[in-house]
């Protein structure tokens, strides 16, 4: 009798080390600022060392967009990405995400700037160009999930300037950081939403083309890119991603790794309360349109109230 399942019960032990031998697979998420091939060359250096250090088995996830990124998050399909602030916290909020880190540039700040740009033959030579002239210009906007390309300038720029997007230009293209470069470098739109971290590359990378472009406009200052990985991961395997992230960028070559993404120089620690401010501009933007909405007045006084609470009870928790 002991003989009749000694085989099949060592067979299923073995096949059992067998699988805990293999490394545990992580796919890692990038977010589509860029066409896929662009950030492969970006990407998989960091990936490849990342691979070597932690012992996991990483994988990289190019997605066309932000929303394939999160929804694959959602799914389980990836455990990790890199996401902007407006995606993480769509992360965060319905993807079972959670921060751990966020990215130091190579000059030790901390955040970057969403931009509004046109080219530089442009008529148009300052932002009020654009603000006071509905139905002339053509617009090149972000990724909707973008907080540069879309939920910065969408508050800061249009919320606050009472216009709507799809009213106020003669035609809106929706696309990447890079496609609206192109764009505009093309003159297929008149001006376009960007940031600062895709015009230092391109400044960088080719400065001929970053001299055609003329910004007109500049936000507030935007929180550094997060991390975030699910949050039923393992502890063993997030305290491998985490502590990899944390102590990256020392060496040359790791610096070397680094600066060739977005001249990033190394990651610290972070949670999402980095997502706070970012809450609040959602917020905003909503009350925003609920106060210029054709709600009756007593539906329209309530929803405000119940937005105003929220955005006070973010306030206190920023502070």
């Amino acid at each position: 009798m002991i003989r009749k399942f000694a085989a099949p019960l060592l067979l299923a032990l073995g096949l059992g080390f067998a699988a805990g031998a293999h490394a545990q697979e992580i796919n890692f998420g990038i977010i589509a600022t860029d066409s896929s091939s662009v950030q492969k060359d970006k990407w998989e250096p960091l990936i490849a060392d990342m691979k070597k250090r932690t012992g996991l088995d990483i994988k990289a996830f190019y997605a066309p967009d932000y929303n394939g990124v999160i929804e694959a998050m959602r799914f389980g399909k990836i455990q990790l990405a890199w996401y902007g602030n407006k995606a993480a916290m769509e992360a965060v909020d319905r993807a079972s995400g959670e921060v751990f880190a966020r990215v130091v540039y190579a000059d030790g700040s901390q955040g970057y700037y969403s931009l509004l740009i046109t080219n530089k033959d442009s008529a148009i030579k300052s932002v009020d160009d654009v603000l006071k002239n509905p139905g002339k210009w053509n617009f090149g906007a972000g990724d909707p999930n973008s907080t540069s390309g879309t939920l910065v300038p969408g508050y800061y720029l249009w919320g606050k300037n009472n216009i709507d997007i799809t009213k106020h230009f003669r035609a809106v293209r929706v696309g990447s950081h890079g496609a609206n470069i192109l764009a505009v470098l093309a003159k297929q739109v008149d001006v376009a939403t960007n940031n600062t971290e895709e015009m230092e590359r391109l400044k960088e990378q080719q400065p001929e083309k970053f001299e055609q472009i003329r910004v007109l406009w500049k936000s507030p200052l935007i929180p550094s890119d997060p991390f975030v990985y699910r949050k039923d991961l393992p502890a063993d395997v997030k305290a491998k991603l985490r502590d990899f992230m944390l102590s990256y960028g020392k060496t040359p070559e790791e610096k070397a790794v680094l600066k060739n993404i977005y001249n990033y120089g190394g990651f610290v620690a972070s949670d999402d309360s980095q997502l706070l401010p970012i809450r609040q501009l959602e917020l905003f933007k909503q009350r925003v349109k609920v106060a210029g909405s054709e709600m009756s007045d007593i539906d329209k006084k309530t929803k405000l109230a119940e937005l105003d609470a929220q955005i006070a009870g973010i306030a206190a928790q920023v502070k």
